[in-house]
């Protein structure tokens, strides 16, 4: 099996670890935006070619048509996905192709006011961004049933893990505690997000799933457990009416839901190896240690 990832960044390159580790893949490809982290990872024994996403790749060819899985992880534009755009005649020549997972999120959803939804809720996105992941995940649909071949959309929560999270923040003074009474998130470790791919990729789950942690919880409560774990005050609590985003931070805070991980739970007969914020929290505090 040869697998190939469009958009080799965090998430992605946790999957590809994972699958390099389970010892089926004879080669692991995929895109990142530029040359000097393309020379990184072929250092690390991937094959990476360099696809900004604003025309074709010109190298990754002869990986993607040879490719039995493909992970598309790419943000899609007003255009549409750049895989689909710059390259479906490649997928299309990828005759051994056994399956595609797309990395999704679940700000598709919309707002709920706290309540707790499922894949069943509708989709009622509230910016652009959530607006072109409805319209990337049919076209993949789309595309997996013209060739016949198993889709698995994940629907990720707030990503974090070592070098991206609360500890991060509170260690360069941007970490905040803004109150928003009844606001609340779901996150996922990328440990999780590269597992239940690799996981998913081997049994080549079909379907569409949340992939989230167990506990949606505050944002104020990570900065104040983060902060306790480090041995230092917390920043003061911030009103939400008084607090200053950017506009992309500001639509966030628009989608208040508690997203439910069951249906990828039992599909893959697995729990979560980071189920709440505490302890993924925690983990990544003993090993930035």
């Amino acid at each position: 099996m040869n697998a190939f990832f469009f958009g080799l960044g965090y998430s992605s390159t946790s999957a590809s670890i994972q699958m390099r580790i389970s010892g089926q893949y004879a080669v692991i490809a995929g895109t990142v935006r530029t040359a000097e982290k393309a020379d990184m990872l072929k250092a690390e024994g991937l094959n990476a070619h360099v696809f900004d996403g604003t025309a074709p790749g010109a190298t990754l060819g002869g990986d993607l048509q040879a490719a039995t899985h493909v992970i598309l992880s790419i943000a899609p534009g007003e255009a549409g996905d750049p895989a689909l755009l710059h390259h479906r005649a490649d997928l299309d020549a990828a005759k051994n192709l056994e399956w595609l997972c797309y990395y999704s999120t679940v700000g598709v959803y919309g707002d709920f006011g706290g309540a707790w939804i499922d894949e069943s809720a509708p989709l009622v996105p509230r910016n652009d961004r959530s607006d072109r992941r409805v319209f990337a995940e049919q076209a993949w649909r789309d595309y997996a049933q013209e060739r016949g071949v198993p889709l698995c959309i994940l629907r990720l929560a707030g990503i974090y893990g070592p070098g991206r999270s609360t500890f991060d923040k509170l260690r360069d003074g941007t970490a905040r505690r803004v109150i928003k009474p009844g606001q609340v998130f779901n996150r996922i470790h990328v440990e999780d997000i590269g597992r239940i791919t690799a996981l998913a990729a081997d049994k080549r789950l079909d379907g569409t799933f949340n992939l989230a942690d167990d506990e949606p919880a505050p944002p104020q409560d990570l900065v104040t457990y983060a902060a306790d774990l480090m041995g230092i005050a917390p920043p003061p609590e911030v009103p939400f009416e008084e607090a200053e985003f950017t506009p992309m931070q500001k639509s966030f805070y628009k989608d208040n839901k508690r997203v439910s991980n069951a249906a990828i739970k039992q599909a893959l007969g697995v729990e979560l190896l980071h189920p709440n914020y505490r302890q993924s929290l925690k983990a990544i505090w003993e090993a930035g240690k």
